[in-house]
């Protein structure tokens, strides 16, 4: 029984940014359709399984690849990149998980139902769930972990994950220090918590389906010392309900993982699985040689690779449209270094970047740039151009109304001639209206070859219509991320992936003027009215009206241009054949991990 549970809620939900971190998930999008695409299952793509009736075995170790390291922040409510969610995937859990129809359904929440007017939402949790330390799972580590989230000193210890909390009732004055108190969850019983929304809301799943961390691990140690705290960091330090145990790692090279023997859900019949970390230029080889079992997120294989790969007898491939896509961002605003010290994100000291202040130069730098071109010669085209920052998955996405940036040159040099933007001293490089020198600072994080690839050929299309680019030096990811958000004050251009989340088409996670993700410091009234409206109740619990206000939203933005979507790569994940019972769903391979085995398991 669950009350509810689809009704007015079937409406999908909102951006699950909580668990796939945008700025490190290097990314990929694709086809027009959602769905499983099982391809070229061994040389003719019509692979017989051999183990298909064979029964579950025990034991055995798995490994799998990602090319950057995690930064090593393992606690849920802090992380920020791909990679630690390649660990925490396996280690923790929510109230609620989605099917493969995006649909929600019971994790540590076995059923909920929600009140009439959509301001309450009560979910009885599983009874008998333990830690990995052996303490039982309640509902006081729901609320701790929301009230965390909620705390005052939560965003300046380096928390993002705030779009959580900020319905829920009472968050204002929690915040803000008026009260200790939290109303906004509850716990009823032990096994009962209920979530009190302010106003009435269109997706209140979305809202409970927060990673869970455990009260009796962090209950002593405050919120601003949770991020360097060594439950936070270390292996065997790190408590999740999840079907394995982070317990070693050799930092920057490896991290395992062993079976928890007393999961909820019964115990996984691997030992372990091991995570290497990998040059992404030899990924491939070794899953050929089988020292990497699976490679799968934050980018999976190359798409130079899979032919090769696909030509192999004992590796299976999985490709389908993800949620996510490569930006070229623009930096239209800039913080100060007064809020940068304090972590505040205040719109009204945003100081303008005036080399891009005009939307017109925005778009002529779009139309400069061979989106085509780099799907064809980066992605063997294996993704496809997107004209819209909402996942075509999403019955929201509409681009009947957005500009489409074709490459074309000529417009982009009558575009720039018309603002004024000319070569005034024969140099080759456009002078800005005033006669003065205008160079674009460039900047790209090391870790992902087609993003290291693409930076050097956006140079050179800029270039090649009279744009000076300063492109800077890469820097590893985790660095980058750093001087992206603390907003280096002489970025101009950027380039960053975003994994999206797959329970609803809401952007304000991204986009919203406030919003952490928001690199950009894109500020436009309009564009912010326009995603309230899309949320607002009683209008929006209408599928049909939001739908309108993302259409006129997307329009906006393709005219606005916080930033140029480049391309939107599929999703290409490599398994070896001795792993069986992988069922992925349409935005991960990670479902239900307990269930994987190994067919030579002893």
């Amino acid at each position: 029984m669950f009350k509810n549970k689809y009704g007015l809620l079937a409406i999908a939900l909102l951006v699950v940014l909580g668990l796939v971190l945008a700025a490190c998930g290097d990314d990929k999008e694709s086809e027009d359709e959602p769905g499983v695409e099982e391809e070229n299952k061994g040389n003719d793509g019509k692979k017989e399984d051999e183990n298909a009736d064979e029964e579950p075995k025990s034991g055995g170790t798995l490994t799998g690849a990602m090319y950057s390291a995690p930064a090593g922040m393992f606690n849920p409510i802090f992380y920020e990149e791909a990679y630690e969610a390649n660990i925490l995937s396996f280690t923790h859990e929510s109230l609620v998980g989605q099917n493969e129809s995006l649909e929600f359904i019971p994790g540590l929440a076995k059923e909920w139902e929600t009140n009439e007017d959509q301001t309450e939402l009560t979910m009885y949790l599983e009874e008998g769930v333990k830690w990995h330390d052996g303490e039982d799972f309640t509902a006081d580590d729901v609320v701790f972990t929301y009230k965390s989230i909620a705390h005052p000193d939560y965003v300046e210890a380096g928390g993002i994950r705030t779009a959580y909390v900020q319905p829920l009732l009472g968050y204002e004055e929690y915040v803000n220090g008026e009260t200790d108190e939290f109303q906004g969850v509850e716990a009823v019983d032990d096994y009962t918590v209920k979530f009190k929304f302010a106003e009435p809301n269109i997706n209140p799943l979305y809202y409970a389906s927060f990673t869970i961390i455990p009260e009796h691990i962090f209950a002593d140690i405050p919120v601003a010392e949770m991020p360097e705290a060594e439950e936070s960091r270390q292996p065997g330090k790190v408590i999740g309900t999840g079907p394995f145990k982070f317990t070693e790692m050799v930092e920057r090279e490896q991290y395992v993982l062993e079976r928890h023997d007393d999961y909820w859900q019964g115990a996984a019949y691997l030992d372990k699985i091991v995570w290497k970390v990998v040059a992404q230029s030899v990924m491939s080889g070794l899953l050929e040689s089988g020292e990497v079992d699976f490679i799968a997120d934050p980018n999976g294989i190359q798409p130079a690779d899979y032919d090769m790969i696909s030509a192999l007898g004992n590796i299976e491939i999985i490709e389908q449209p993800d949620f996510g896509y490569q930006i070229m961002g623009f930096k239209h605003n800039h913080r100060t270094a007064d809020d940068v010290e304090s972590g505040a994100i205040n719109p009204d000291n945003w100081v303008p970047n005036e080399k891009l202040a005009d939307p017109k130069v925005r778009q002529a730098i779009a139309y400069a740039i061979n989106r085509e071109g780099l799907i064809e010669g980066l992605l063997y085209g294996r993704g496809a151009v997107l004209n819209s920052p909402i996942a075509k998955q999403f019955w929201a996405y509409d681009e009947s109304e957005t500009t489409n940036y074709t490459y074309d040159p000529d417009t982009a040099k009558s575009m720039l001639d018309e603002l004024g933007y000319v070569d005034a001293d024969g140099d080759g490089f456009r002078e800005n209206p005033d006669g003065e020198e205008w160079i674009l600072n460039f900047d790209y994080p090391t870790g992902n070859e087609l993003r290291e690839k693409s930076a050097p050929l956006i140079e050179q299309m800029l270039e090649e219509v009279g744009i000076n680019v300063n492109l800077r030096q890469p820097k590893e990811m985790s660095a980058y991320v750093e001087d992206l958000t603390n907003d280096n004050s002489d970025w101009d251009l950027y380039l960053i992936g975003w994994s999206l989340g797959s329970a609803d088409p809401d952007p304000t996670g991204l986009w919203a003027t406030a919003a952490a993700y928001n690199f950009s410091r894109w500020n436009n009234p309009d564009s912010e009215a326009l995603m309230q409206q899309a949320l607002k109740a009683p209008e929006a619990f209408e599928q049909d009206y939001r739908k309108e206000v993302y259409k006129e939203w997307q329009k906006l933005f393709s005219e606005d241009l916080p930033a140029v979507i480049l391309y939107a790569q599929n999703s290409l994940w490599a398994y070896n054949d001795r792993l069986q019972g992988v069922q992925p769903l349409p935005f991960t391979m990670y479902n239900d991990p307990h269930l994987w085995w190994v067919s030579d398991a002893e």
